[in-house]
């Protein structure tokens, strides 16, 4: 895998937060959206799929999310109001002047990349969704329980346990618990008729382990231009695999 020279800019969001993109490439641009608690560097670039998008002729954009990464992470609950990700997603794409571009994203992510589409009215050529089911978009309001949970009771899990890896990731993210607990609140449902809105070629990709944000396989089946692709791994390890950058680039590309 080639290792391709990485850029990171900032700018004012919608609100005046200031929040950090990385950019990879030269070509086409491809718009790629970090999940929950993680950051542009640890889902797209450590494992290699940006590179992947790069070796095909793309400019790849990772913008890390408000709360997170290299982005301002206030604590102040009225700098996360409801559907704040995405709505930093289009400021980005308006401050970037993107016309023509792909757009996709994990988790969070890709729950930020419908919203931006469904109801923010972005229009990307294609759309890539991964780690992401029918009701962790339908009811994504009621997702972040378990997050509270971990994020308020941190140093008293037992050790194996699921979350005391969820809180082992944080501190490798280098997390900030304060600024992540209100990105638990920004979560917007989207009805299920509201997908039909999303009529963009679709890439649904997610681990054969992975049901964290429900079935994978249904959404597929609920939008009007969808093609499903599984990979090896659960929610956590799929982003590790190389299948991951592979099915994307192959899908941004075609």
């Amino acid at each position: 895998m080639a290792d391709f020279p990485i850029e990171t800019h900032r700018f004012q969001s919608f609100d005046g937060v200031e929040l950090a993109w990385h950019v990879m490439g030269e070509g086409r641009d491809a718009v790629l959206i970090h999940g929950y608690a993680s950051t542009a560097e640890i889902n797209w670039i450590r494992y290699g799929h940006a590179a992947k998008l790069v070796e095909k002729g793309f400019r790849v954009i990772m913008p890390d999310l408000r709360g997170h990464g290299m982005s301002a992470a206030p604590h102040d609950a009225a700098s996360y109001p409801p559907d704040v990700t995405a709505r930093d997603g289009l400021a980005l794409v308006a401050h970037l002047g993107l016309t023509d571009y792909d757009l996709g994203g994990y988790s969070l992510g890709a729950r930020t990349t419908v919203r931006m589409i469904v109801d923010g009215g972005a229009t990307p050529r294609k759309v890539m969704l991964a780690g992401m089911g029918l009701s962790g978009l339908t009811a994504a309001s009621r997702t972040g329980t378990y997050f509270r949970r971990v994020l308020t009771n941190l140093g008293s899990f037992e050790r194996g346990s699921s979350e005391w890896l969820t809180e082992a990731f944080l501190k490798t993210s280098k997390a900030d618990p304060l600024a992540l607990l209100p990105v638990l609140d920004t979560f917007v449902d989207t009805p299920e008729a509201h997908l039909a809105r999303l009529t963009e070629e679709t890439l649904v990709v997610a681990g054969v382990e992975d049901d964290h944000n429900g079935s994978a396989h249904e959404l597929a089946d609920m939008l009007p231009h969808a093609t499903f692709v599984e990979i090896p791994g659960n929610h956590m390890s799929a982003v590790t695999k190389p299948e991951l950058g592979r099915a994307i680039a192959d899908f941004f590309a075609a």
